[in-house]
């Protein structure tokens, strides 16, 4: 099924452009603390989330087999509390991954086996590095329900965006009117940009086209 026009066309923009409008509606999204680990910078699917909580030594679960279940295109959210001693995500999840055209990983806690998802292109996002396996230590708690992604709340279905800058979730609810102005914004951004290339002072450029409140939201500026 062919996917609509403007969701086309968003696929270009960046997680600079998709934050100003996040801000313009009031919205959070911007995830803090996580980064770009290995692999190319640049990610654009759907979150299949995946929870995971310590060890149950009473219980023990396991690191989980989820990747059978992600579909193609989508972002592979692993919310592992932040933890900075033990990953939920390696090499042989990176070239699973890759093979099955998911468009990349995204950890709230630490990956290892960052070579392999290089070789294999696979875009690999988290709060860092570490090589410790996270087997006897954390186990999944929960899939497809609501994750933390930094400081951001993620749920099953919502956009994640990635680029060299970092990671933005936008709300399954809102991806069109977010992305709409994201779009609007950039068209004037590049208006401005013209100008001031052309010889107009940066500040009446800016001024001419409203760039000061450009993501300053409708209620904002109601006030």
């Amino acid at each position: 099924m062919n996917e609509p026009q403007w969701l086309s066309q968003s696929r270009s923009l960046s997680t600079a452009e998709v934050s100003d409008a996040l801000d313009f509606f009031n919205l959070p999204g911007s995830a803090f603390g996580v980064r770009p680990i290995a692999g190319p910078s640049k990610l654009f699917g759907q979150a299949f989330t995946v929870r995971f909580a310590a060890i149950d030594h009473s219980q023990p679960g396991t690191v989980g087999d989820f990747i059978d279940r992600l579909e193609p295109g989508s972002v592979a959210v692993m919310d592992n509390g932040g933890r900075l001693d033990c990953t939920v995500w390696g090499g042989i999840l990176s070239q699973l991954a890759a093979q099955k055209r998911i468009s990349g990983t995204v950890v709230n806690g630490v990956c290892r086996d960052t070579a392999e998802a290089d070789e294999a292109g696979y875009p690999l996002y988290a709060c860092g590095k570490f090589m410790r396996t996270g087997k006897d230590r954390v186990q999944v708690e929960a899939y497809e329900q609501p994750v933390m992604l930094g400081d951001v709340r993620v749920c099953q279905g919502d956009l994640v965006i990635g680029d060299a800058d970092g990671v933005v979730v936008v709300p399954r609810l809102r991806m069109q009117e977010v992305l709409t102005k994201a779009l609007e914004t950039r068209v004037i951004e590049a208006q401005i940009l013209e100008a001031a290339l052309a010889g107009m002072p940066l500040a009446e450029a800016r001024k001419k086209y409203g760039y000061h409140t450009l993501q300053r939201s409708a209620t904002t500026l109601a006030a």
